[in-house]
């Protein structure tokens, strides 16, 4: 069951977004049959549950118009998310991520932020949520082009600290290297690898170590340090560690 957060953020795509269509939208004839196609033309009318995928997860220049695309597929591309019913969410660049939709008028640009907002917070309180957490994180990351609005909003709960414990299992591995965890990540790598070491060393340690991860704990910890002080601490030659 979805929380009222999320039910007035779909609300508000549904309507804001109501009856859009890309009118003079070809796509691209070798992806896409021409009654495919004719979905995106047409409003009002629901796109089946696979084409929606494909359309969604297509790049840009597969389009016509792709900002148009977008908002046409917009509402049931939204409630498909929420409920688990888009196929690739955490495995594709998502058509969000690859349109300016800061650009678009006020309410259809605070339309899409809420709802990415309510969605992530409706998985971090979801014990069993329809996707990982971690392809999830991804995908909204992608959205909004940085991790700090969804960091700020992972308030510590029993439910988002096991969230936490399985994404830090994820990102570890690339966040101790500098490298961003990130495979869908087309914008400054570096940055973002900046704000998950930077909010992970602060507020995840005691998280962690609460949800019974003191070693996940520690190398939380030492990403606060410069690369070469953090393979050089003690930690690593610990039998904790290598185990």
């Amino acid at each position: 069951m979805s929380s009222p957060a999320l039910d007035a953020a779909l609300a508000d795509i549904d309507t804001v977004f109501n009856g859009f269509a890309s009118p003079t939208e070809t796509g691209c004839e070798r992806c896409f049959r021409p009654e495919e196609t004719a979905y995106l033309r047409t409003p009002y009318t629901r796109v089946p549950a696979d084409l929606l995928a494909r359309f969604v997860y297509k790049v840009p220049d597969h389009f016509e118009d792709h900002a148009a695309v977008m908002r046409r597929l917009l509402p049931q591309a939204a409630h498909a998310m929420a409920e688990g019913g888009l196929d690739r969410v955490g495995w594709g660049h998502h058509g969000l991520s690859r349109v300016d939709w800061r650009t678009w008028p006020a309410e259809q640009t605070a339309a899409v932020a809420a709802f990415t907002h309510a969605w992530w917070q409706d998985v971090l309180t979801s014990s069993a949520p329809p996707y990982p957490v971690d392809e999830v994180f991804e995908t909204c990351a992608t959205i909004f082009g940085t991790t700090t609005p969804l960091l700020a909003r992972w308030e510590a709960h029993p439910v988002a600290d096991a969230h936490l414990v399985r994404c830090v299992r994820t990102w570890l591995d690339g966040l101790v290297m500098d490298g961003s965890p990130f495979v869908w990540w087309e914008h400054d790598a570096r940055t973002v690898v900046t704000e998950l070491q930077s909010w992970l060393s602060a507020h995840a340690p005691a998280r962690l170590r609460a949800q019974g991860e003191p070693d996940l704990a520690t190398q939380a910890e030492l990403l606060a340090l410069p690369y070469d002080e953090r393979w050089a601490h003690p930690y690593w030659t610990t039998a904790s560690a290598t185990n």
